[in-house]
């Protein structure tokens, strides 16, 4: 217990916060909590608490960056930043008051001639962030209250306002206390729109921190996409210190750059829009590839257009006299390199000198490279480099974004469409002589393939001789080389260049260095797990242990592709070019044996994956994917078939079962099993592959109709409400039931699926290929601890050169980021110990748990529980260290290895269980017998006339369990555990009987009479009274509950049923009155499943109310009923149906 509050939130990390933002970064700080005055002059200018706005600093800064306009436009101005529209919602709230804080509020006002005008008030001098232009206050401990009923009132901890507006949002929490509660218990809180959402409205970012590390997100973010600020710098180690963060990103210049170039709103990916906050490393990156923009201006003030290229005469060295007479002896340039262009004449040979037209400077064109391995918001970065340089750097600037697939330049334009960085009329270039008018024109964007430029440029006629297009190459590797790369350089001699790339460039890699440049940010593989903008990648090799992998053809099919140069999908000729070892890898057997694999470990991974997550298998060719669908789709079926019957099973188990406690195991089991036959029979399993002429015949040698196939890949799906969604955006939508995609080239590259769990891989592959590959499955989504590489061909050797090159650059060194399987046996075992010697530190080992059975296992694990409850930061510990040993486990699942551990394991989990479980309340009967006999167990006869409870006031109805345990410390042995099982069986039934019948209330009014008859008696018999009436409370709940069932109607229908009866009813009367019930749940849920947001509209809610009134009117029998009894009736369900559909508890059947 702490005696002193110098941990505290308040005392140590606000102080400390709100004393760095002051002293160090020079922000002015006030006190509000209870200091506050209100007014005009009063300490913050506020109004009420309801104002989160400081409009008095607001005014004086539009006043201030706008000496011209006149009051009635500043007036104006003011309005629109601080206007509450109550139809929208926080986040387009945000949306449009972060476009005016941007790029300023249009105002109009009449001059003194009486001429309307129009201008932009600035709001925030960015070009100056440390200008008396700009205020930079942080308040400690804000009162705020909200806009809406009940109009809840909040205080916040830190809340930091530039000229006025609440910019940032610190919500802290002791030094001791995970950072994860703030943003659980009470972040999400303040955003709902019924709390302090308006205190968002102007909200950049959020910042959670406890002291010693911190994170922050956006307002749409999840706990999973809050990030870490690690570095100030790139060639920093990296810090969690909060300290790191706060300077980092609440240093005036770092805050304002934040704010007007690294935000997005993204409404390109399935779901809501996204509001998106850079990344450290994007900034960082983002930063320095405006600084290199800004360079190459100066050089080209430096250097003026007609003195961009020298010339130098050069003499050679004398020929080598043993070559051949007919060899020429200078070697030629290699294809698009932009240092030189050579002239030789057989005159220069003969002299041996030869005329060299080179840059005037090197760096001229040449902006470099960002390295931003795969995974890591390479797209956003591009957006944000982008539009800062439109932004910040004076010019006239089109950028010209380049790539060399299909997928890859749609996925980048709707990256920036959806983003609102470029418009949905961005030109994107058709053919060839499309591209050539689009870069004669002046457009912002242009986005186009390399393969565009497939027209002759003469030099003298280029596309544009402008000197302001940059040009944005993604993957700036693979197409570089070549005549298109050739084209574009003539067609664009005077642009400069940026390539932007998720694998490295190496040393001997001189070609793409001498078209961009080095590097210029460098955000490696490695990195970014341990930075976690990434997942951990885990490899698991099925090939070898089916005895399919042979490594060295993998190398020997790789080698050849290579050496062909085919096109990813140019895999017509790949049978021809292979010969043999395409038959091998292609031999019916081999692909049955896959499939068989596919489909056992495909649903071993739904069973083992919190986010059931998407699959995709890579094959050799496109004939492969189809025969491999062939063969999987009714081993599929079948494997659903079988889980069925397995389900099925589970009744004869049930129904020999001789306790209640196996009875409620094997259902559990049964339900596991219904489950996964669903989500197998729900599944869509598809090809994904390029259009080629004559493949209708081809794929009809092989017994497969492509067309219904190409159809789906063209067309997508059909959703619901009669719409389509395209294949991509259904792939890529979690909720979407297509979850395996067969392809072998396409979504290889640029196509981004966060919720991808595990890629399949029976293609040879290396190098920058599989790179781009595996990087497929690293993204970031809820619930996804890694990404698993599953291998079917062999590939390990390839994969670790791969790693060793692209993973971590030049000098990465030989650190591997997939680990093999005995590292992560070796890991399993390091994290089962380290939770094992947990709970040997507690008092409990858990070596007394292996190998027991029935109850002494019983009285083992609710042993090990009360250990672990010994104080909140040991369970917090536990259940960290267990969560290791679930993922690492989970990476294991597949292997025989994994069985060592597994009872290890199982008991861990076990004790898990117990301390986080909610349990399952639809048979509450059982449970009470449990209860029962653990409380008669669990409270000891005390001393009498003893008051262990004196001076002592709990109020239950706060749920405060530390103080409830305090008074059960002399009685109860296990007392958490019995205080647990109590609680979550009252309170969680009571909220789930009243959300399905509010007629209820009855019970939630004894609940809350026990509680008050505890409060107003402390004593040992009041004490054990409290547990004995709550639990006969259970037991009239568990009664209630069959009530249903007896009177032969569901829930729904008996909630209508206790609306509609009255108490003289004869029987003949209450059996009319249940089939009322039945008639009209089953008439109101045909009327409003087409209802689109009912409760939302008068029109909607008339028709309803009308229909209930009408159906009621004729259904109940006169007498017992009157017309008043009618209409109060109709009321009253009336009421309860909108409640039950305005909470989403009415199914509409």
């Amino acid at each position: 217990m702490a005696y002193t509050d110098i941990n505290s939130e308040d005392r140590l990390v606000q102080e400390t916060f709100a004393e760095h933002l002051e002293k160090v970064l020079g922000w002015d700080s006030v006190y509000a909590w209870n200091r506050e005055t209100f007014g005009p002059a009063g300490t913050l200018g506020r109004a009420s608490e309801r104002e989160v706005v400081l409009v008095r600093d607001l005014r004086a800064a539009l006043t201030r960056l706008n000496p011209a306009l006149p009051e009635s436009a500043i007036n104006e101005a003011v309005h629109k930043l601080t206007h509450h529209d109550y139809s929208r919602s926080l986040l387009q709230h945000n949306q449009a008051f972060y476009k005016l804080v941007r790029d300023g509020v249009p105002v109009s006002y009449r001059d003194v001639d009486g001429v309307l005008r129009h201008a932009q008030a600035r709001v925030i001098d960015f070009r100056n962030p440390a200008s008396d232009n700009n205020r930079f206050l942080v308040v400690r401990e804000l009162k705020i209250t909200g806009l809406r009923t009940p109009n809840y009132n909040r205080r916040a901890d830190l809340v930091c306002f530039v000229n006025g507006l609440p910019l940032v949002f610190i919500e802290l929490k002791a030094v001791y206390k995970n950072i994860r509660a703030g943003f659980d218990g009470n972040l999400r809180d303040y955003l709902d729109e019924n709390v302090i959402a308006h205190a968002f409205h102007h909200n950049a970012f959020l910042i959670v921190s406890n002291g010693d590390s911190a994170r922050y997100g956006s307002i749409t973010s999840t706990w999973e996409h809050f990030g870490e600020w690690k570095r100030l710098d790139e060639r920093d180690q990296g810090s969690l210190a909060a300290e790191v963060l706060l300077n980092g990103m609440l240093a005036k210049d770092r805050l304002l750059d934040l704010v007007e170039n690294f935000v997005l709103f993204d409404a390109s990916k399935a779901g809501a829009v996204r509001k998106v906050v850079a990344r450290n490393h994007q900034l960082l990156g983002v930063n320095q590839a405006v600084a290199a923009v800004v360079r190459q201006e100066a050089l080209k003030r430096q250097y003026p257009p007609g003195e961009r290229l020298k010339h130098r005469v050069v003499e050679l060295p004398l020929p080598n006299v043993e070559r051949a007479a007919n060899e020429v002896f200078l070697s030629s340039p290699k294809a698009a390199e932009p240092d030189a262009e050579y002239a030789v004449s057989a005159e220069d040979r003969t002299s041996r000198t030869v005329q060299i037209i080179e840059r005037a400077h090197p760096d001229l064109g040449r902006l470099g490279v960002v390295w931003h391995t795969q995974g890591s918001g390479k797209s956003y970065s591009m957006a944000f480099f982008a539009e800062k340089v439109r932004r910040t750097v004076e010019g006239n600037f089109t950028f010209v974004l380049m790539t060399d697939r299909d997928d890859l330049d749609s996925q980048i334009y709707k990256t920036f469409v959806g983003c609102g960085v470029a418009g949905d009329q961005t030109p994107r270039a058709g053919s060839g002589r499309e591209l050539e008018q689009l870069l004669k024109q002046n457009h912002r964007y242009v986005f186009s393939l390399i393969h565009k430029f497939n027209q002759d440029v003469k030099p003298d006629a280029p596309y544009s001789d402008r000197d302001d297009i940059i040009v944005i190459s993604d993957e700036a590797h693979r197409t570089q080389a070549g005549k298109l790369a050739r084209n574009m350089r003539l067609a664009l001699p005077n642009a400069a260049f940026i390539g932007f790339t998720g694998t490295p460039l190496f040393k001997y890699d001189e070609l793409t260095k001498r078209i961009f440049g080095g590097y210029i940010s460098r955000y490696d593989f490695k990195r970014s797990e341990e930075d976690g903008a990434t997942v951990k990648l885990v490899y698991e090799n099925r090939g070898e242990k089916l005895g399919l992998a042979k490594p060295d053809l993998n190398d020997k099919i790789a080698n050849a592709v290579d050496a062909a140069d085919l096109d990813p999908d140019q895999t017509a000729l790949l049978e021809k070019l292979l010969g043999k070892d395409y038959e091998v890898i292609t031999a019916d057997e081999r692909l049955d044996r896959i499939a068989t694999d596919f489909v056992e470990h495909c649903s071993t991974r739904w069973e083992c994956t919190q986010m059931r997550g998407k699959s995709m298998l890579v094959c050799v060719d496109k004939i492969t994917c189809a025969r491999m669908l062939m063969l999987i789709e009714p081993k599929w079926k079948a494997k659903a078939a079988r889980v069925r019957n397995e389900a099925e099973r589970k009744l004869e188990e049930i129904a020999a079962a001789s306790d209640d406690e196996t009875r409620q195991r094997l259902h559990a089991q049964r339900d596991h099993l219904l489950a996964k036959a669903a989500w197998l029979d729900e599944s869509i399993i598809e090809i994904i592959i390029s259009e080629a002429q004559k493949e209708v015949e081809d794929f009809r040698k092989w017994g497969f109709d492509i067309i219904p196939h190409r159809a789906r890949m063209k067309l997508g799906f059909e959703t619901p409400d009669g719409k389509r969604i395209d294949v991509e955006t259904a792939f890529k939508n979690p909720q979407h039931p297509f979850r395996v995609a067969i392809v072998c080239a396409m979504w290889l590259t640029g196509f981004d699926v966060e919720c991808l769990s595990t890629l399949y891989i029976d293609k040879p592959m290396r190098a920058h290929t599989l790179m781009q590959a595996i990087a497929r499955a690293n993204r970031r989504y809820p619930g996804k601890d890694f990404g698993l590489i599953v291998d079917y061909n062999g590939m390990l050797k390839s994969l670790r050169e791969a790693l060793a090159q692209y993973a971590l650059g030049d000098d990465g060194g030989n650190e591997e980021i997939v680990a093999p399987l005995e590292e992560r046996v070796a890991a399993l075992q390091e994290a089962i110990a380290a939770t094992e010697a947990h709970l040997l530190g507690l008092g409990f080992d858990p070596a007394t748990l292996l190998g027991t059975r029935g109850f002494a296992r019983i009285q083992g694990l609710a042993d090990a529980v009360e250990a672990v409850y010994t104080s909140d930061e040991s369970k917090r510990r536990y259940e960290i260290l267990a969560r290791v040993v679930f993922s690492r486990f989970k990476a294991l699942l597949a292997e025989p290895s994994a069985l060592a551990y597994a009872e290890r394991h199982d008991n861990i989990e076990a004790i898990y269980k117990k301390l986080t479980e909610r349990r399952d309340t639809a048979d509450v009967s059982s449970l009470l017998k449990v209860l029962h006999r653990i409380v008669n167990q669990a409270i000891a006869t005390q001393t009498s006339g003893q008051d262990q409870a004196s001076g002592l006031t709990v109020d239950l109805s706060q749920i405060n369990m530390e103080k409830l345990r305090a008074e059960f410390s002399k009685k109860v042995k296990r007392k958490a555990t019995v205080i647990e099982d109590v609680r979550e069986i009252v309170e969680a039934r009571l909220a789930q009987m009243l959300a399905a019948n509010p007629l209820r209330m009855n019970y939630e009014r004894k609940y809350q009479e026990i509680i008050a008859a505890y409060n107003a008696d402390k004593d040992r018999a009041t004490v054990e009274d409290t547990f004995r009436r709550l639990m006969d409370l259970a037991g009239s709940l568990d009664q209630e509950q069959r009530r249903a069932i007896e009177l032969g109607l569901t829930e729904e229908q008996l909630a209508l049923f206790d609306l509609l009866e009255k108490d003289v009813l004869t029987n003949a009367q209450r059996e009319r009155i249940k089939d009322a019930s039945r008639e009209l749940l089953a008439d109101l849920q045909r009327l409003i499943a087409p209802l689109e947001h009912w409760t939302e509209k008068e029109q909607t809610q008339a028709e309803v109310e009308v229909f209930i009134l009408d159906h009621i009117y004729q259904a109940l029998p006169e007498p017992p009923y009157t017309a008043e009894d009618k209409k109060e009736v109709a009321e009253q369900v009336y009421r309860h149906v909108w409640q039950q559909s305005a909470s989403g508890h009415f199914a509409a059947h």
